[in-house]
């Protein structure tokens, strides 16, 4: 069967809704390490949970590194996702403050989300995530900050542990940072309250995506060109680019998307590919237009009327 990237899951609110997978990254902070101690990753690691089950979100697969994060995410649409980032930013501020007394740390930190709109995208983008680990001066397979290792498991996907939501209320607070309702989640923690990813993770997806094949996974990891990753969901995304470069970057989704470059684009096309550009990239309606060969007029009543795929 093939591949879905485009999926249907059970979300957290108990209902079954067409899904689509995100980027997220919490970035920007090269000269702060946000993460200091073991708990603090831990409690990054369980904020990308904690705050993506209240958003409605499911994780994939994520990644703490001691000033920034990744994680690929399953959402109904590009706001429930832009609302989970948003929501890491501002529970990890919270207890970073609390913790150390560093107030507006995370002020001049980015979250930025991405719509992985190509099987090429996603799965570049999966891969990518626990490839951070080499950053640290560790092998992603010990890496202990990532899910990876909850991938492809063979001998059953949930370990020993005990469930977070038979926990008592003090014990999830205290665990978890956080007074959000854990009655349902799935989750289990460990003997020293570690959040278990093969819990926690929509495994599933991930190895749907490379058609259960962990050498396909591993080879994708070995082989990703992380410098054009980073651009691509962290850096890119951030600044504003001149026409020259952004008709570029409209030129390459228009092939990834419709196999068609943007002067053989129909009017239909256009108005599906607008929104994603400007939710995704910093340009203006003017920027749009010029690029998109569009009446100013048509791009404003496009963005007016149109909202992201549900």
């Amino acid at each position: 069967m093939a591949f879905e990237r485009i999926t249907t899951r059970q979300l957290p609110d108990g209902f079954v809704s067409k899904v689509y997978p995100f980027h997220i990254s919490l970035e920007g902070m090269e000269s702060v390490v946000l993460c200091r101690t073991p708990d603090d990753y831990d409690t990054m690691i369980k904020y990308f949970h904690v705050c993506t089950w209240v958003n409605n979100v499911l994780v994939i697969i994520d990644v703490a590194m001691s000033n920034h994060g990744h994680l690929a995410v399953l959402a109904m649409d590009l706001d429930s996702a832009r609302r989970a980032g948003e929501s890491i930013k501002k529970n990890y501020s919270q207890y970073f403050t609390w913790k150390y007394g560093e107030r507006r740390t995370l002020l001049r930190a980015d979250v930025n989300v991405q719509y992985l709109d190509s099987d090429w995208y996603l799965r570049n983008t999966l891969a990518y995530i626990p490839r951070n680990a080499l950053d640290a001066g560790s092998s992603v397979e010990e890496y202990p900050w990532s899910s990876y290792r909850a991938m492809f498991q063979k001998n059953g996907k949930l370990r020993e542990g005990r469930k977070v939501a038979l926990l008592s209320r003090r014990d999830k607070e205290s665990l978890f940072h956080t007074h959000a309702d854990l009655k349902d989640v799935p989750w289990r923690v460990d003997r020293s309250g570690r959040l278990d990813p093969a819990s926690a993770c929509d495994i599933a997806y991930l190895e749907e995506a490379f058609n259960h094949d962990q050498a396909f996974f591993l080879k994708t990891i070995g082989t990703v060109n992380c410098a054009e990753m980073h651009q691509k969901l962290v850096s890119g995304p951030r600044q504003r680019q001149k026409d020259d470069e952004f008709y570029l970057t409209v030129m390459e989704i228009a092939d990834r998307w419709f196999h068609k470059s943007p002067a053989e684009l129909s009017l239909e096309m256009k108005t599906r590919l607008l929104p994603y550009l400007w939710r995704c990239y910093r340009t203006s309606p003017h920027q749009l237009a010029r690029c998109l060969r569009l009446d100013l007029r048509q791009v404003e009543e496009i963005l007016l009327h149109n909202t992201f795929p549900r």
